[in-house]
């Protein structure tokens, strides 16, 4: 054997190089002689790949300096014979850190499967050494970078480093590992190009995952070449042009992933040639026109999507044929015409959505004749007459929704009882008869809504048995009898809507014990009696409407306790007087119609409201003319009172100055007298230098401390330095400390140091030219401009949902943050976002067993918080969730969290939700200032994503990890994503 030395030149550029070239060629070279030497050096180069990452379940425990052998480790595989390493197999096994170029030292090593960790950094180029690798499997990581070029693995069969953030351009040197069976690319963060043309070299490819890689242009026909195809998913991209009639060479195929691309024309029949085809899923593009017939034949289906594009015309009649299908979604479309009588007869259906169409005749029998579906939504077509009496069998159903057709008749009474239901939606059709009974049989529900029918009858007492009911809305019907107090019962009830139907009676008092109810209407009926003070004791309470009954009595001064935004008490026969604060707050249309009502005589309000004021009586005079008397006995009490509490006050200050200065001599002595530095990442800091802050780079001011810019003189660069208030600050600096010296991600700020000395703490962040979110939305460039614009405005959205997904999902403890604003999300020189001030942020220990973290005191920013943090500390994740959607309705309206248009003890998210009922109000929302005909549908995306997060109950918010996914599905096509300058291009699709 001969050992080629590197040039002289080359040891000195490189000598990390040179090092592992010759150390790898000293393994191969004694190996040969010395068996125990290699093993030796694989325990050593597995070591060093273990200290590179974070085990925080302890699953690399067994990896230990005094082992023989690697081939004890766990997840380590080796070959009988040789002894060497041949596999490492961690799959989903919670790792962080990064791949240490160590791995290149395991020259027999033939798989790396990592999949469904948080490790990040980016893929060594060493790893290319691995020339024996055979299986490489890095999905489902935090990965990132440039991807080095591994074209010299030419032995690889799997290839899967899907689901990362690599960046850079689409690793086109994949076309050189011929002996590829599997190939998953997609999901990274890839400048926007074409699909390689010579990606058909690739003859043995049976998986092919192309999916979110920012590709544009049309499939290269060199893709249909690939006959041993089995997959194809180049879903969620920019994918042009017609839908390829070449797919039908792919005989192999049974999987069609093309999902959310810009495919235009129709579905060719030569789809309905690929026999061996089980799933396909055409969804979100602009697709037309009807469907061949020969679809119905493809006998071998189980998924069939082709939802949110222009399809017409009848479905073809084969579907009902089918023995294999599972999944049906085609909503959104033209379809028309009857619906395919026995699709769902001899087939395991498990899910159908055929809403938003325009299918008509009779609803279709046979959809649960299996007693397999679990989802079945219909909503908005134009079926008519009754349904059939088997679906009162259907016990597997978990979400039903008909509702806004024209259906008729009573329910068949099993559909009453559901026990795995969780949605049951019936509302605007003409269905009649009661609820049944068998109601209190559907346990699991969350919702019951049976708005714009004619139901009728009384309710059963039953209905309390629905322990899990949030939302029960029974509205303008023919319901009659008294409310049944049971209702009492519904503990996670926030939303109860009664109106428009006869209920007579009194209000039950047991109401007061939906403590988390937020929205009561029941007007339009005959109710009677008094309004029960019970209702003042619901806290939760925000909109309340009891107006068109038959109510007398006064009104509860106890009302004006709860956080109402919203109350309508007209045409009833109430009494007395008004209180004032209700007043000011519902005006005066929310009290007219009552006779007996009056107004205090110094309340402004409008004359023509036919309001009274109040008129005086005896006790009322008899006070006016004592008035004097009570006057000078108030005054003297005042003057005395307020003597007292001057002195008190005294007392207290010196008290309390006696005890800082004792406090900071105790903390002078206890503390080291030099600075105490704790440094999180490898920045040379200066602590004097540090210290020594002028005002005039001060850049912002809060309640935990100040914040000044600082160019450190060693050239390492600028810091944010931020100088904490004493007292409680010491506190926040230790919760940041704690948070921040732990976290690693590229959208969660920096924490470089910590300086302790005395009573002073400074924190040293990394630096973010472009401020924070709020100031740059509102700031504008050269001509007027905005400096946000709507791509801008999307990647801040993005890069600001992965570090609080990551803060929530992938932390080894979740990580609640608790005041997510735009404030506190900072934007470096590429406006790349950071979350940043975790001062009042939680670790929630216990927050999966216990369902959240109680906290002992309140925190948040008025327009951001949660309203459930109205009537509870116990905080979660999804009260994050939501002050993160308000950020998102920010960057859609360019509007402020609250002004002074939104009225009173109104905000952002109210103001939206008041125009959301047509087209021409949603646009209203929209930034003028940036929308376009081109970003219009990307920013209404995001409007909606942003309606989700903030919904009113915390379970129907996403979690973070969706909302990702969401942004993701929004991202705005037409524009070029940055390159590695961070420059743009605006270009048209």
């Amino acid at each position: 054997m001969t050992l080629l030395p590197l040039p002289i030149h080359a040891m000195a550029k490189n000598p990390p190089l040179f090092s592992l070239q010759i150390l790898t060629t000293l393994t191969v070279f004694f190996s040969l002689f010395h068996p125990s030497i290699p093993l030796k050096a694989e325990t050593e180069a597995l070591l060093d790949f273990k200290n590179q990452l974070e085990d925080p379940l302890n699953y690399l425990d067994s990896w230990g300096k005094d082992s023989d052998s690697p081939c004890g480790f766990f997840g380590v595989s080796c070959d009988p014979n040789t002894g060497l390493v041949t596999e490492i197999s961690l799959d989903n096994k919670s790792l962080s850190g990064s791949l240490s170029p160590s791995i290149s030292m395991l020259q027999s090593l033939q798989s790396l499967v990592l999949p469904s960790n948080s490790i990040s950094g980016e893929i060594p180029w060493e790893l290319s050494n691995c020339t024996n690798l055979r299986v490489l499997n890095l999905t489902g990581n935090n990965m990132n970078g440039f991807l080095p070029d591994l074209s010299g693995l030419r032995n690889l069969e799997i290839l899967d480093i899907s689901v990362n953030y690599f960046s850079g351009g689409f690793p086109n040197w994949v076309v050189n590992l011929t002996q590829l069976v599997s190939l998953g690319l997609g999901d990274n963060d890839y400048d926007e190009g074409e699909i390689p043309r010579s990606l058909g070299n690739l003859k043995n490819l049976t998986w092919l995952f192309l999916a979110g890689s920012n590709l544009r242009g049309e499939i290269p026909e060199s893709i249909f070449e690939l006959s041993a195809l089995g997959t194809l998913d180049i879903s969620t991209n920019n994918i042009s042009g017609n839908f390829p009639k070449s797919i039908a060479k792919l005989r192999n195929l049974w999987k069609i992933e093309l999902f959310q691309n810009n495919l235009t024309g129709e579905l060719p029949v030569e789809v309905a040639d690929l026999s061996l085809l089980q799933e396909i899923d055409i969804s979100v593009n602009q697709m037309f026109g009807k469907l061949p017939q020969e679809i119905g034949n493809l006998k071998l289906l189980t998924v069939f999507q082709l939802y949110e594009n222009d399809f017409s015309g009848e479905l073809p009649m084969g579907f009902g044929d089918l023995r294999h299908l599972k999944s049906f979604s085609i909503y959104r479309n033209r379809f028309t015409g009857q619906f395919p009588e026995n699709l769902g007869r001899f087939s395991p259906l498990n899910t159908i959505d055929i809403s938003e169409n325009q299918f008509s005749g009779g609803f279709p029998k046979f959809l649960c004749e299996t007693g397999n579906l679990q989802f079945l939504l219909a909503l908005e077509n134009k079926f008519s007459g009754e349904l059939a009496d088997n679906y009162g069998r259907c016990k597997s159903l978990e979400r039903l929704r008909i509702n806004q057709n024209n259906l008729s008749g009573e329910i068949p009474d099993g559909l009453w009882a559901l026990p795995s239901a969780k949605m049951i939606d019936f509302s605007d059709n003409g269905f009649t008869g009661g609820i049944s009974p068998n109601i209190g049989i559907s346990t699991s529900l969350n919702e019951l809504v049976l708005t714009n029918n004619r139901f009728s009858g009384e309710l059963p007492a039953e209905l309390g048995k629905l322990t899990q009911l949030e939302r029960l809305q029974l509205n303008n019907n023919e319901f009659s009898g008294e409310i049944p107090a049971e209702i009492g019962s519904l503990k996670q009830l926030s939303s109860l809507h009664l109106e428009e139907n006869s209920f007579a009676g009194q209000i039950p008092a047991e109401l007061r014990q939906c403590a988390r109810l937020v929205d009561l209407n029941l007007a339009v009926n005959s109710l009677s009696g008094i309004i029960p003070n019970a209702i003042s004791q619901i806290n939760s309470l925000n909109s309340l409407n009891l107006s068109r009954n038959e109510l007398k009595g006064s009104i509860p001064e106890n009302l004006q306790m709860l956080k109402l935004s919203s109350i309508d008490l007209s045409k009833n026969q109430l009494t007395g007087k008004i209180p004032v604060f209700l007043l000011s707050m519902g005006g005066d249309q929310a009290f007219v119609g009552n006779k007996g009502l009056c107004i205090d005589g110094s309340s402004e309000t409008d004359p023509s409201s036919g309001l009274a004021v109040c008129s005086g009586n005896s006790l009322h005079k008899r006070f006016i003319g004592n008035k004097r008397v009570i006057f000078c006995i108030i005054l003297a009490t005042l003057v005395v009172i307020l003597g007292g509490l001057l002195l008190v006050n005294y007392w207290n200050f010196k008290h309390s100055e006696a005890n800082d200065m004792e406090n900071d001599l105790r903390w002078d002595k206890e503390t080291n007298p030099k600075w105490n530095l704790e440094s999180f990442h490898p920045v040379e800091l200066d602590a004097e230098e540090i210290c020594n802050l002028d005002e005039e780079n001060l850049i912002g001011s809060g309640g935990t401390g100040k914040v000044y810019r600082l160019d450190l003189k060693k050239g390492v660069g600028t810091v944010a330095v931020k100088k904490l208030w004493k007292g409680n600050a010491v506190k926040v600096s230790a919760t940041e400390m704690n948070i921040l010296g732990k976290i690693r991600h590229k959208n969660v700020l920096k924490l470089y140091a910590c300086l302790l000395k005395g009573g002073s703490s400074f924190l040293v962040f990394e630096y973010m030219e472009n401020g924070n979110v709020f100031q740059a939305l509102h700031r504008e460039i050269k001509g007027g401009e905005v400096e946000l614009d709507w791509y801008k405005r999307y990647r801040i959205a993005l890069g600001a949902a992965k570090g609080l997904a990551y803060l929530h999902h992938d932390c080894s403890l979740p990580i609640i943050h608790r005041d997510i604003k735009s404030t506190n999300i900072l934007l470096d020189e590429d406006y790349e976002p950071k979350i940043a001030d975790f001062g009042v942020a939680k670790i929630a220990e216990g927050f999966y067993s216990h369902g959240g973290s109680e906290t002992s005191c309140f925190a948040g920013t008025h327009g951001y918080i949660a309203p459930e943090l109205a009537y509870t500390l116990n905080v979660t994740e999804k009260s994050d969730v939501y002050s993160f959607g308000v950020v998102l309705l920010e960057l859609v309206t360019g509007r402020r969290p609250i002004e002074h248009e939104y009225g009173e003890g109104k905000d952002l998210v109210y103001w939206v939700s008041t125009h959301l009922y047509n087209l021409k109000d949603v646009l209203k929302v929209l930034d003028n200032k940036i929308v376009s005909d081109s970003i219009r549908d990307g920013m209404i995306k995001v409007l909606k994503i942003a309606i989700l997060c903030t919904t009113k109950l915390p379970n129907l918010r996403p979690s973070m990890k969706d909302v990702v996914k969401m942004l993701v599905d929004a991202e705005p096509y037409p524009f070029r994503s940055p390159n590695k300058h961070g420059k743009k291009e605006q270009v048209l699709v």
